[in-house]
């Protein structure tokens, strides 16, 4: 059970515009409107069944400092569906954790939203066509200016893709020139 009364933590409510995948092909967050909302992986195949993009949510959590994120403790559905992390399974029980196929994948697109891990480090980027990308924190922060909103980045790694998303997990990165402001 989560230590954390969740009746104690302030409500953040939307529409749930599309889910976050980990490098496992786990859902481990979605977009909330416009602000990220982090869940863990254990949470995944609950959000799965009872959670589509378009869904009104109302979420209560904690949100870390200097990030626009919010790590949920628990999520109510519209229908009234509570959603509640009671932490990771037992170490007795057997989940045994499916290795996702990952695949040498690439992508380019803007920035449209920096992500975040669950105590505010910068993890990563959205891009327009709804690609996640993904690297260490110590990578993320050297490469902060390529993973801003507004940002028009190309990167290459290995990655997943199934019917909730696509993230990859980034080796390389650069940062796309626009032709038309070269010519100007």
């Amino acid at each position: 059970m989560h230590w954390i009364d969740p009746e104690s933590l302030p409500e953040t409510r939307g529409k749930v515009t599309r889910f976050l995948l980990n490098p496992h092909g786990d859902i481990d967050g979605f977009v909330l409107g416009a602000r990220q909302i982090h869940v863990p992986p254990h949470l995944s195949k609950q959000i799965a069944r009872h959670v589509a993009p378009g869904d009104a949510l109302s979420v209560r959590g904690v949100k870390p400092r200097g990030a626009d994120i919010v790590a949920a403790v628990s999520l109510t559905t519209k229908a009234g569906k509570t959603i509640l992390d009671e932490g990771p399974h037992h170490a007795g029980e057997k989940h045994p954790k499916p290795h996702a196929d990952r695949k040498p994948m690439e992508a380019s697109g803007e920035v449209m939203l920096s992500l975040f891990g669950p105590k505010g480090e910068l993890r990563g980027a959205l891009l327009d066509d709804g690609t996640s990308l993904r690297m260490p924190p110590h990578a993320a922060s050297a490469l902060a200016s390529y993973l801003s909103p507004g940002a028009h980045v190309h990167a290459w790694g290995h990655g997943v893709k199934n019917k909730h998303g696509r993230t990859i997990e980034v080796d390389e990165i650069a940062e796309l020139i626009d032709a038309d402001a070269d010519a100007a």
